[in-house]
């Protein structure tokens, strides 16, 4: 297990405050060693497309944060322990770490923040973690290999009851790649409630946050496969970058050749200078 070093700050008067002196993302690791890399190529693109078609009308752009397989330390008390959530969207925090920096990690008490929505997709080695008590037999039954143990260490909590006790994430969502299975657990009390998903987009609504989450079919960076990708409360899909740009070439192709044929109704040759 990689080490820590605890700075040595000289007292001040007044004295510095706990986000001065307790450790940062500069002080913790940002990966380490005994844990594996991706399952698979999926995992990697579908982050991606979350970050990409994320539109939140009630937050600029400067006031959330979103990533993928980031390191999330939750614990001041144990500040090495962390989890890797496949997708996560904090709210009311800076785009860059004090708006400067892109982060290392995403260290909770200094950020003051807690991750609103974590997603996580299944793969065969990480359904009894990503699931806890809410994992059925059912489960190891659609993944296509036996599961294998999880890199996490065992002395740790899992990820669902860091995100539901240590966290308390107000939405956490589960998806299998394997079998396009969403599933929503919402926050009450003291802890997780699973939701009813519906069988039309949105699949699943975040009132909170007016966004909707549902399973996709169609061509992302080349690939063509099911995804999962926001929508609004109608079930439109929300588009990325890249679409809204090409999206908006086509109008103004559009509007080109409408010009176009006025001018020839009028006699007007438009490709003459």
């Amino acid at each position: 297990m990689t080490s820590t070093t605890r700075r040595s700050l000289a007292q001040t008067d007044p004295p510095l405050s706990l986000r001065q002196t307790l450790l940062t993302m500069y002080d913790l690791p940002s990966e380490f060693p005994e844990e594996p890399g991706l399952p698979d190529e999926f995992h990697g693109l579908q982050p991606q497309l979350l970050s990409r078609t994320l539109s939140l009308t009630g937050y600029s752009r400067d006031r959330w944060f979103s990533s993928s397989d980031l390191n999330v330390y939750y614990d001041v008390q144990h500040p090495l322990w962390h989890k890797r959530p496949d997708w996560f969207l904090a709210l009311d925090v800076p785009r860059l770490y004090d708006g400067r920096d892109l982060r290392h990690s995403y260290v909770v008490w200094q950020e003051g923040r807690s991750p609103a929505v974590v997603v996580e997709f299944l793969s065969p080695r990480t359904g009894r973690d990503d699931l806890g008590r809410f994992y059925t037999e059912k489960d190891l039954a659609e993944t296509e290999e036996e599961e294998l143990e999880s890199a996490d260490n065992k002395t740790t909590p899992g990820k669902l009851e860091v995100y539901e006790r240590y966290l308390r994430v107000p939405h956490y969502i589960v998806h299998s790649p394997y079998t396009d299975r969403l599933r929503y657990f919402k926050l009450s009390g003291s802890g997780y409630e699973k939701q009813t998903s519906r069988s039309q987009n949105p699949a699943i609504w975040l009132e909170e946050l007016q966004i909707g989450l549902g399973v996709w079919q169609g061509e992302f960076d080349g690939v063509t496969c099911r995804w999962l990708r926001w929508c609004d409360k109608a079930g439109t899909w929300l588009l990325t970058d890249t679409e809204r740009a090409q999206q908006k070439a086509a109008r103004t192709q559009q509007k080109a050749e409408r010009l176009a044929e006025r001018l020839r109704e009028l006699g007007i040759d438009p490709e003459l200078d």
